[in-house]
């Protein structure tokens, strides 16, 4: 049986403290309004020296409007989904493999977000933060998925790894703000989702967070 990362890692002690203290509501799941488009997404951070962050890219493909997009786990919500909690575990487990109800303690949510841009489906985002061990692994388990990372919060971080991205819209090609990874650029939704998260990060959170 696999331990709990709150028991065993007092590093997600400190970020479920600091989801909770910036008011975010990390306790009662959102139960979906259908009038509207719903999904959910995960934020797994695996209990390595330093923290690991997991990031997919999307497989190329016509049907997907985020085809090619370095992004989180995550999707829509289905009719058989009890809320929006259980949308980010099911899409995690058939995106990557990851077993969220198996030792993976919910830490907290961030605030709703949507796209930014009328070509993108009109949807509210919610994104879920866990923890998992630092033996646990990821796969692609899709056709949805083209790759998987575990990338270290300390990069993603790394003001050297902050930069812009041209990217070719219908309108014309614009520049947005970026995380540069592993020859990668994680911009646009996930961009501002991780965003959000990076800034509960105090000085004194971090220092918190190391071993």
């Amino acid at each position: 049986m696999l331990s709990n990362p709150l028991e065993s890692d007092g590093r997600f002690r400190v970020l479920k403290n600091a989801l909770a203290s910036c008011g975010h509501r990390s306790s009662s799941p959102l139960i979906p309004d259908m009038t509207i488009l719903r999904a959910a997404v995960a934020l797994v951070l695996r209990a390595r020296d330093p923290l690991e962050l997991l990031l997919v890219k999307r497989a190329t493909s016509e049907s997907d409007p985020w085809s090619g997009h370095m992004a989180l786990p995550g999707g829509r919500h289905d009719k058989s989904d009890s809320d929006l909690l259980s949308t980010a575990k099911r899409e995690t487990m058939e995106e990557v493999g990851v077993d969220l109800d198996q030792s993976a303690p919910l830490l907290g949510r961030l605030d709703e977000t949507s796209p930014s841009t009328q070509r993108l489906p009109t949807l509210s985002i919610s994104p879920f933060v866990f923890g998992v061990t630092g033996d646990r692994d990821a796969h692609v388990a899709s056709s949805e998925i083209g790759q998987i990372f575990w990338v270290r919060i300390e990069d993603l971080m790394s003001p050297k790894n902050h930069c812009t991205v041209e990217i070719a819209l219908p309108g014309g090609p614009r520049e947005f703000p970026c995380f540069s990874i592993e020859d990668e650029h994680v911009w646009g939704l996930t961009y501002r989702i991780l965003s959000q998260f990076f800034d509960l990060l105090t000085s004194d959170m971090l220092d918190g967070l190391k071993l």
